[in-house]
């Protein structure tokens, strides 16, 4: 929270909505990562192109941030492979137990008024939250 500026926070949420939107608008989909993302591992014919450009498009723009902005990209973790490997396991898992994941349901689904998806954001945050209290009270952060 050292950085945290509330108009840099601000801009930043009105641009992913912004682009949710005209997703949405224009695409008739939903932007969530992980379904765009799935699509490009199970194409389907037709419907490759665009999913590739909005994937190429994040990682150019972490690339862009990178090369313009260094200071603020975060040290690389001090977590071993096998932690981080486990987390992103897991992190898969629940995508696919939840049919979605926090931008798909958190931005879209709760703009959308989602049932659905306001119990998703809510057991996302609420696991994310006990397991890291958990990790760290167990572990002390050494994981």
């Amino acid at each position: 929270m050292d950085n945290f500026t509330p108009i840099s926070a601000l801009l930043g949420g009105a641009l992913i909505g912004t682009a949710a939107s005209i997703m949405l608008y224009f695409n008739g989909r939903i932007a969530g990562i992980s379904g765009i993302y799935g699509g490009l591992l199970r194409p389907t014919p037709g419907d490759t192109a665009w999913r590739a450009t909005f994937v190429g498009g994040l990682l150019l723009g972490g690339l862009a941030l990178a090369l313009f902005a260094p200071d603020t990209i975060a040290p690389p973790s001090t977590r071993s492979l096998l932690a981080t490997a486990l987390a992103g396991l897991l992190v898969g898992v629940g995508v696919r137990m939840g049919n979605g994941c926090t931008s798909g349901h958190g931005v879209c689904g709760l703009s959308r008024f989602s049932r659905r998806s306001l119990v998703a954001t809510g057991s996302f945050m609420a696991t994310g939250f006990a397991t890291a209290s958990l990790l760290h009270l167990w572990l002390g952060g050494v994981l």
